[in-house]
């Protein structure tokens, strides 16, 4: 084969040398990239996901904290009852026993 043939071969096949890897390199930016956006998606499903957990959780914790107090007033408010009910069952003892003191006491001054 005479040399000037050979030499437009060598650069023909440099060429499509250079062509493959041009191609190669931007297949590989491509995947690059769409790995990319899968990752930030992936990343952003997380995100929601945590953010939804994190969010029922407060919600359970708020619900806990308000049944709790819930109780704790009624718990409160029962206690209040039963010590106003003690205090007015000894109303009557009590008046006896403030009015004997005070007939105690006028009769000791006499």
């Amino acid at each position: 084969m005479p040399r000037p043939e050979v030499l437009e071969r060598v650069k023909e096949a440099e060429a499509d040398a250079e062509e493959i890897v041009a191609e190669a390199e931007a297949d590989r930016e491509a995947r690059i990239s769409e790995a990319r956006s899968e990752a930030d998606e992936i990343v952003a499903e997380a995100e929601a996901e945590a953010d939804s957990i994190e969010q029922e959780r407060l919600d359970e914790a708020r619900e806990q904290i308000e049944e709790k107090r819930e109780e704790t007033i009624a718990a409160g408010r029962r206690e209040r009852n039963e010590l106003v009910d003690e205090a007015s069952d000894r109303i009557d003892e009590v008046v006896e026993f403030a009015v004997e003191r005070f007939e105690e006491a006028v009769h000791a001054q006499a």
